[in-house]
């Protein structure tokens, strides 16, 4: 009998032996289903469904191009790749209205799944055209005031992105401390650009507030700007041009007389420079567009909606010289201003 219950006993721990192995591979086996499950919810998070962008850029100029080169690069870093699961349809209206609005209609019968607008005129002519694809726009200037969105804090329409307002009473107040002996200031616009009248309108109160003379210098083409600028030597100290798409396009037939004449050009932003222009306290338009890019990334991925998203501004502005033209036109730069300039000129 002592041997039968000794033999029970062992077969009791056996089973339980056996029981236990199956449990451990049972849980193993559960647990490796899970690490599985949670890498495929993982690649599933990361994969991109393939999108198409309409793109619709104002003009062919060195701070437009950046803001769509960092539109690119904001995308990419957020898994929008073009070749791989991004298509990307880039129009550029070579700064004629007109062509900006059968650009507009062209992508808009295309049905791409978001529309990127590059300056005021190419923002409105997209959004003149739907109010039903998304539109992300950077190079604007104030899209309330250009009738892009109800308000800049809650736009309310499919219209939203990246500001490219510079700071005008700034540049303003470094005419005062640069150029003490300037009291005439010549703002150079296009006065057919919303951006650039708003800008203006800015400077104007600015100088009158630093008690300088505003002289307002307007241009409405290319073939203008040489003869208004001429008409202004002898009647200004400094002259000081927005983010305009025409003056920076045409900055030489600025620069090639107010050089001569002993008149430094204050731009609005830094690709000005290259064009003869003396200083700017502006705007980096490569970043601007790679905020716009992230904000595009959002949208597409359905987190966010353009009708909810502030319009969004550049938080820190870079200041650049060419120092060069400072020692020619006998403007005395302190080198603390020297060392935050990173600017170059592009041969």
């Amino acid at each position: 009998m002592k041997r039968i219950q000794i033999i029970l006993v062992l077969i009791i721990a056996l089973a339980m032996l056996v029981a236990c192995g199956g449990n451990d591979a049972k849980q193993d086996s559960d647990l490796s289903d899970q690490v599985e499950e949670t890498a495929q919810e993982k690649d599933d998070a990361e994969k991109k469904d393939d999108v198409s962008i309409g793109i619709i850029q104002l003009a062919p100029h060195e701070a437009l191009d950046k803001g769509y080169e960092g539109f690119v690069a904001g995308l990419a870093e957020r898994g929008y790749v073009e070749g791989e699961n991004l298509s990307l349809d880039y129009n550029n209206a070579q700064g004629d209205p007109s062509n900006a609005t059968t650009i507009a209609q062209k992508l808009v019968n295309s049905n791409p799944d978001l529309i990127f607008a590059v300056a005021t005129q190419a923002a409105q002519a997209a959004a003149n055209q739907t109010s039903e694809i998304p539109i992300v726009i950077t190079a604007v200037t104030d899209p309330e005031q250009s009738g892009l969105v109800k308000s800049n804090d809650q736009p309310e329409t499919n219209v939203t992105g990246t500001s490219d307002l510079t700071p005008v009473k700034e540049q303003m107040e470094l005419i005062k401390e640069l150029m003490p002996e300037a009291t005439r200031v010549g703002v150079i616009f296009n006065s057919s650009e919303d951006n650039s009248i708003i800008q203006a309108k800015m400077a104007e109160d600015a100088i009158k507030e630093l008690g300088l003379e505003y002289v307002e210098l307007t241009v409405s083409k290319t073939d203008e700007i040489s003869a208004v600028t001429q008409s202004a030597v002898g009647k200004i100290d400094v002259m000081y041009t927005p983010t305009d798409n025409l003056i920076s396009n045409n900055m030489t037939a600025v620069t090639n007389i107010t050089t001569p004449a002993g008149i430094p050009v204050v731009c609005g932003e830094v690709a000005m420079l290259d064009g003869g222009g003396l200083l700017t306290l502006g705007v980096d338009y490569y970043e601007l567009g790679k905020q716009a890019g992230e904000m595009a990334a959002d949208i597409l991925a359905g987190k966010s909606n353009p009708a909810e998203m502030a319009i969004q501004h550049q938080k820190e502005f870079s200041f650049d010289v060419n120092p060069e033209l400072a020692e020619e036109l006998g403007i005395t730069i302190p080198d603390e201003m020297l060392e935050k300039s990173n600017w170059e000129k592009t041969e």
